[in-house]
């Protein structure tokens, strides 16, 4: 039975939300991502988020199962040396 790689399916999410958000993912990192049903060659999904500041959440579902959860966080940027 052929299921669809997890790197392949988080891959797919994170162009999504990069194209829906108009987010520069170089400035983003996955902080949390569960894998929860297998999803199978001809499966529908469905992906839905919500965004904070900092923040990017993610659910993926196939039918009325979650596929996916997860979330994106900011990267900050480095402190200045001696601060």
């Amino acid at each position: 039975m052929p299921v669809l790689p997890g790197a392949l399916l988080l891959d797919e999410v994170l162009h999504l939300v990069q194209l829906e958000l108009a987010l520069d993912l170089v400035e983003w990192q996955v902080a949390a991502a569960k894998f929860l049903e297998p999803v199978r060659p001809g499966d529908v999904l469905t992906m839905e988020h919500t965004a904070a500041s900092d923040t990017v959440r993610f659910a993926v579902r196939v039918a009325d199962r979650l596929a996916l959860t997860g979330s994106l966080a900011r990267l900050r940027p480095a402190a200045p040396d001696g601060a």
